[in-house]
């Protein structure tokens, strides 16, 4: 019967441990794709002040991106 419980608590602490190294590649995974393919960039930005009727300044189109870096 212990060896059930040994083999129990083998196979949930590697399934722990499993997810903990899951979950620590796929943060940095997709921290470098946000990282190399920012999800808004300054072509954007303008085309949405465009879209307002806007022609931004380089200042206000700097600023925007600033914020969203935040």
């Amino acid at each position: 019967m212990t060896e059930f419980w040994t083999t129990l608590l083998w196979f949930i602490a590697g399934g722990i441990v499993g997810a903990a190294i899951s979950f620590f590649v796929t943060k940095k995974h997709f921290e470098k794709e946000l990282r190399e393919n920012p999800p808004i960039n300054e072509k954007m930005i303008r085309a949405m002040f465009m879209q307002m009727g806007r022609k931004p300044s380089e200042a206000q189109i700097r600023a925007v991106m600033k914020n969203l870096q935040k």
